[in-house]
């Protein structure tokens, strides 16, 4: 596979012209990208093998530990009826090789600090760099350190996980990647990524406002992360005691409350989606954030909380029960840092 990749590095970029994105018709392959992929866990490592797996020209920026595991064993994807196993192109920080034509940012936003500086050499003047991380603070970063040409707006929904072997297990159905420009115009480039998204099996809706969608999934994720980590358990655990349902619907209420004054009212459809998700009977989720509070290990509350309650006190609303569980989490990383688990 590593020969197959250095003959398609070879090939020519391709140009994200309008007469690219208006002249292609339904029959045609997008053209090759090159593509980096930062991160190989559960999220990175998964678009990225359903990429590699279409033919793209995709290495995976990892750290040394996770580089010598995935040379003895590869990278394996199984769940949901899927088995993929690939011997992945591999790059570490240092020694990026950019520029590339899309840039595929999944890593969480504890490391994103870290990230930045490691892929900054992987931009060029053509880069469009796609970050997949909850909420959207990491946007102003993302635009401070790479410039805002580069950076535009995603969504990502997968339900994955790795195992103890460091393989990526699929748990649910959903496989989507929404990206768009920041301000809402479109453009061949968007057009391109989302085709080459289409043919590597990854569902890539259109999108007039990328940064809504980044609200609406962050009501989604703080309600979720909020619920389990309050309350210690499952989806399933919480709503099968009195009280429950209850507490899901009121933290629906406050992180609805936030995204609407923040200008990006969620939908009707999607409040019904989120609402039935978090309070769905016997259900085993739980978002990644609340298995590294159990696990003791260090989580991404003030990216997801911490963050969304200071807006929310920026514009006035009020959220209790939000600023609880940010306050939990908060004593948690504090405890962490003090050397204590």
């Amino acid at each position: 596979m590593r020969a197959a990749a250095e003959r398609t590095a070879s090939l020519p970029r391709p140009a994200f012209s309008d007469t690219t994105a208006t002249n292609r018709t339904s029959h045609e392959r997008h053209p090759l990208m090159r593509i980096l992929t930062v991160g190989a866990g559960a999220v990175g490592g998964f678009f990225g093998a359903r990429l590699a797996t279409a033919g793209q020209d995709v290495s995976f920026l990892v750290r040394p530990a996770r580089a010598k595991a995935l040379e003895g064993r590869g990278l394996r994807v199984a769940g949901q009826g899927e088995e993929l196993h690939l011997t992945p192109r591999l790059v570490t920080a240092g020694a990026v090789g950019g520029p590339y034509d899309l840039v595929l940012l999944s890593v969480k936003a504890t490391a994103l600090r870290t990230a930045l500086a490691d892929i900054e050499p992987a931009v060029g003047p053509d880069t469009a760099v796609v970050p997949v991380l909850n909420g959207v603070a990491h946007l102003d970063a993302l635009v401070a350190r790479l410039g805002a040409g580069a950076v535009l707006g995603g969504v990502a929904k997968v339900v994955t996980t790795l195992n103890d072997d460091g393989d990526i297990l699929r748990m649910a159905p959903p496989s989507v990647i929404v990206t768009g420009e920041l301000d809402g115009r479109p453009s061949a480039r968007v057009d391109a990524i989302r085709g080459v998204l289409t043919e590597a099996g990854i569902d890539s809706p259109a999108t007039e406002d990328i940064v809504a969608a980044m609200w609406h999934k962050w009501v989604f994720i703080s309600t979720l992360v909020a619920l389990t980590c309050l309350m210690r358990g499952t989806v399933g655990e919480v709503n099968a005691v009195q009280g429950g349902a209850g507490l899901a619907a009121a933290l629906i209420a406050e992180t609805a409350a936030v995204a609407e004054a923040a200008g990006h009212p969620v939908t009707a459809a999607e409040l019904a989606f989120t609402r039935s998700t978090v309070t769905a009977p016997g259900s085993p989720l739980t978002p990644s954030l609340y298995r590294d509070l159990v696990a003791g290990a260090p989580t991404e509350a003030d990216h997801v909380l911490t963050d969304l309650t200071l807006r929310a006190h920026a514009l006035g609303v009020a959220t209790p029960l939000l600023d609880l569980a940010a306050l939990q989490l908060r004593v948690h990383e504090h405890r962490l840092a003090a050397g204590r688990p």
